[in-house]
């Protein structure tokens, strides 16, 4: 079925300063209405409030300029929860000021507006990106403002305002731009100061001289703060423009000729190029409007982390969060960067990359390829590197696989193929080396517990429970097992599309060792996999067998059912650093008698808790004996716990290795229980934490887990958990967070990282769509929302109604679809395959 899609709109622009508006009709007039407006320009229309869930930090956009990672100017704009209340843009040149804010003052007769809150009509958000923001309101009845902020660079911000008289009869009215810097000892606060025969204001902070320059002649404001200022007389229906940066170098004279360059740079065509882009995100509407902006919010926020190639990596990266107080290195390097900024792990990677691989396939390629710049020819790349060169000593969490195929799925690129199926090959080959696989029985274990991207792994120390869970090198998990057969199966396709017969063989049968192992794992009373003692192969629960307090004998007779191993468990202040012994009387399955020494420099310590893991196995335990402590220290005896649930357990439904019998019981007793798991905003990452929390990655994985298993309903309902905590948030704090809540949804962690955005990629594939291409899409199944939904993307739209889809393409062509089988759809060849 074809058809004529008919699309109307309305452009204008802005030329000069000073313009007449001939449709003036009523006071006041919406917005939209006026024919030269900024907003009538040929751009996704949104209309966002400050009671709508809200996030504009404002960055150097890294698609369109190159980004200085040690010295990034990062803004963000603030309408509520800011001191002067005002309608501001802020930042701290990453912390070398306290704070710096630049806001506008509007003056007629006595009557002075700074607060949003008193704004005649409130402000509204219209368009934004990564490094803009477009927005509307009247500070005074019948005075209209359009506001264009935007970041060209890494060094300077700039605005354009249109003030515009809605009455029929003439205004005389003062504009003021406020400027408040807070500087450090060595700095200034901005004062007025003359270059070259032009008013502006001039700062200091730490190594920075911040220049604000307005157009238009402007003169020293005569308000509170620091000010430049232009006094207007608007007849009817007149307007009036202005055009302003703020630059901050290291010399005066450069910041100002900077802030002079962007203030007159060609602004119709460089909002033409950052609109283009913000264009080319996927657009979502849905039945809730807050959904439609958290998703639009995601995709702004994850572009925005992308950050130039460095001499260390040749392709751009990313930064976790990228927020006012960061972007600034003091060494010049990066070296000194803190945790979000020196590096990022595969898991955050992936996520990412479900976010942009659509719009920016070029850059989630390149976010890939940075890891196997670092890779060594044992096969090796690191968990986490960095745009200063870090990198981890790790072995990186097995999810490149993932990312390559969703890549190629986009790219259809098989030179793309070619180039990592020889290093993703060598990658998972290196999960099997001795080092990953100690007792070489071809199930790997972790190194560490944060080298599995699980912020709550029992081993981790944020885990409350770290002290009586077993060291990883002596557990082998279901969750490392699944995420190989994940990407083992992703190395069998593309050996099929490349031919590759020879290296079948080899994947064919590690990956049935893996599966072998996650099956053996299933527990069928407790409807979970469990992680397993890599060499008894068995499934203990944690049990205190006794407590006493050292130097001395701690009697604690037992015999067990099966081999066991011991944790011991010290609680004292200033014995980190001593020299002490642990003595374990007790025999193996022999019945013969032994003792293992455990010394102290096998304890791990968090604060005054040690612990140490047995490195042979009991089957009865006689005493143990604490030999040189000094003073009283409590010790308690444990059998170390194999049967801490996590989140990670569902894993293998994402592998779509679970038997459809153990998937069906996994979800329907452990999943959705909201006893254990299914919380009001998510899925418990794990079950004894002392902070229930939700963490967006995991949960999208194992969202694509039910997907697998055909469960869509179920998927919903986790998406629409999932998005209630990123809206509650946008809405109460206008951020984003690492993790929330899973009881109150409440953000916890750090602001506007990306492992806390919308799982948009989840919710597309829980719809049932896979955008493929501008030309190519895949379709499934039915939209188990309760809304019908429109996607559109580079001049697609698609509409998802229960039981039809209908796609209208570019030039009009339109498809629909009425089966919930799988369906492709191509512009290419109009066909529906």
């Amino acid at each position: 079925m074809l058809s004529i899609l008919a699309q109307n709109c309305q452009c204008g622009g802005i030329r000069g300063e000073l313009r007449f508006n001939q449709q003036l009709f009523s006071t006041p007039f919406p917005f939209d209405h006026f024919a030269n407006s900024l907003y009538n320009a040929n751009m996704k229309k949104w209309n966002i409030t400050s009671q709508d869930p809200g996030e504009f930090t404002l960055v150097a956009d890294a698609r369109s300029t190159h980004t200085d990672y040690v010295n990034d100017h990062i803004w963000e704009i603030r309408y509520r929860h800011v001191e002067p209340p005002a309608l501001t843009i802020q930042t701290t040149y990453g912390l070398r000021a306290l704070s710096f804010r630049i806001f506008p003052r509007f003056l007629e007769g006595e009557t002075v507006v700074v607060d949003p809150a008193n704004f005649d009509i409130p402000l509204v958000i219209h368009n934004f990106g990564p490094n803009f923001v477009f927005l509307s309101y009247s500070p005074l009845p019948g005075i209209m403002v359009e506001a264009y902020y935007w970041v060209p660079d890494s060094h300077v911000m700039g605005g354009r305002m249109i003030i515009t008289n809605n009455k029929l009869q003439g205004r005389e009215l003062r504009f003021e731009l406020a400027a408040i810097l807070s500087p450090d000892e060595n700095g200034h606060r901005m004062v007025p100061h003359e270059i070259e025969k032009i008013n502006v204001l001039t700062g200091k902070a730490h190594n920075l001289h911040p220049v604000l320059f307005i157009t238009g002649g402007a003169e020293e404001g005569t308000g509170p703060y620091p000010s430049l200022a232009s006094s207007l007389e608007l007849a009817a229906g007149m307007s009036r423009e202005f055009t302003w940066a703020v630059a901050a170098l290291e010399d005066e004279v450069d910041s100002f000729q900077l802030a002079r360059a962007t203030a007159k740079r060609a602004w119709d065509g460089e909002m033409a190029r950052a609109e283009l882009l913000a264009e080319s995100q996927i657009i979502i509407q849905t039945g809730d409007p807050d959904w439609d902006t958290a998703f639009a919010l995601s995709q702004k926020t994850a572009l925005g982390l992308l950050v130039s190639p460095t001499a260390q990596l040749p392709h751009a990266s990313f930064v976790v969060n990228r927020l006012p107080h960061q972007g600034f290195s003091s060494q010049g390097t990066g070296q000194d960067y803190q945790l979000n900024w020196s590096g990022q792990t595969p898991l955050q990677t992936d996520y990412l990359s479900g976010l942009i691989a659509v719009t920016t396939p070029e850059f989630a390629q390149g976010l890939l390829m940075n890891f196997f710049a670092f890779q060594r020819e044992c096969g090796f790349v690191p968990k986490k590197i960095g745009l200063a060169g870090q990198k981890s000593d790790l072995l990186a969490m097995p999810v490149l696989g993932n990312m390559a195929w969703r890549i190629y799925q986009i790219t259809q690129s098989e030179d793309f193929l070619r180039e990592v199926f020889p290093r993703l090959r060598a990658f998972v080959q290196g999960w099997l080396s001795p080092e990953q696989d100690n007792d070489q029985d071809g199930i790997p274990e972790w190194t560490r517990g944060r080298q599995s991207g699980f912020e709550e792994h029992p081993d981790s120390i944020s885990n409350p429970n770290w002290a009586l869970s077993p060291d990883v090198s002596m557990m082998e998990e279901p969750a490392l097992c699944a995420l190989l057969v994940n990407e083992l199966k992703i190395l069998i396709r593309m050996a099929g599309i490349l031919k590759n017969k020879a290296a079948l063989p080899e994947l064919e049968a590690m990956k049935a060792k893996m599966e072998k192992a996650i099956h053996e794992s299933w527990d069928e009373e407790t409807a979970i996999y469990y992680r397993w003692d890599k060499y008894t192969h068995f499934s203990p629960a944690g049990e205190v067998l006794a407590t006493g307090t050292g130097p001395g004998i701690i009697l604690a007779p037992t015999q067990f059912e099966h081999p066991v191993r011991l944790l011991i468990q010290i609680e004292a202040d200033n014995l980190s650093h001593s020299n002490f012994n642990i003595f374990i009387h007790g025999s193996e399955t022999t019945d013969k008698h032994w003792v293992e020494q455990i010394s102290s420099a096998q304890f791990s310590w968090h604060m005054s808790t040690g612990k140490a893991l047995s490195l042979r196995v009991y089957s009865s335990l006689e005493y143990v004996d604490v030999y040189k402590v000094e003073g009283d220290v409590k010790v308690t005896v444990h059998v170390a716990d194999f049967r801490a649930e996590d989140i990670s357990a569902f894993l293998p439904l994402w592998s779509g290795t679970s038997s459809p019998k153990n998937a069906k019981k996994l979800i329907e007793e452990t999943l959705t229980n909201p006893k254990r798991f299914w919380r009001p905003y998510g899925l418990l990452a794990a079950l004894a934490s002392e902070h229930p929390t939700v963490h967006m990655p995991w949960n999208a994985m194992v969202g694509r887990g039910l997907l697998a298993y055909g469960d869509q309903d179920t998927a919903a309902k986790l998406v629409s958990k999932l998005m209630n905590a990123i809206i509650k948030n946008l809405k109460e704090s206008g951020s984003f967070y690492t993790c929330y809540d899973a009881e109150t949804g409440q953000g916890l962690q750090e602001r506007n990282t990306v492992d806390g955005l919308a799982p948009l990629e989840l919710f597309l594939e829980t719809l049932g769509v896979r955008i493929l291409s501008p030309r190519k899409f895949a379709f499934e199944g039915k939209n188990p929302f309760p809304w019908p939904v429109t996607i559109k993307y580079r001049g697609v739209t698609i509409v998802r109604r229960k039981r039809r889809t209908t796609i209208t393409f570019p030039d009009g062509q339109t498809v629909a679809i009425t089966t919930p089988k799988p369906r492709v759809v191509s512009l290419t060849s109009m066909s529906v395959s």
